[in-house]
């Protein structure tokens, strides 16, 4: 029987606190601050959502594909592309 070795632990703390970091800093760079106030509200409600945007920012700025940081309609745009179609349902009643 084996135990987790604390300095393991301690070091995939360090890494994804690093990695963190590191997302935040580039978020920063290509996002302006109302769209960053708008992915932190997202985050809170939606973080799923939240991670998959980021995701996908993080790879078009290491494409090249974001040159300027982008406005908050700018990224409404990107939310409702990535969004999936909300479903409604009628009911007829006879």
């Amino acid at each position: 029987m084996s135990f987790p070795d604390s300095d393991e632990s301690q070091d995939n703390s360090f890494n994804e606190e690093h990695v963190n970091e590191q997302k935040e800093g580039i978020l920063k760079q290509i996002l302006s601050g109302e769209a960053r106030m708008r992915l932190n509200n997202i985050k809170m409600v939606k973080p799923d959502l939240a991670n998959l945007v980021e995701q996908y920012l993080i790879g078009m700025a290491s494409q090249g594909k974001i040159r300027s940081p982008l406005t908050d309609d700018q990224l409404k745009q990107i939310l409702l592309s990535i969004q999936q179609p909300k479903r409604d349902f009628k009911f007829n009643r006879v």
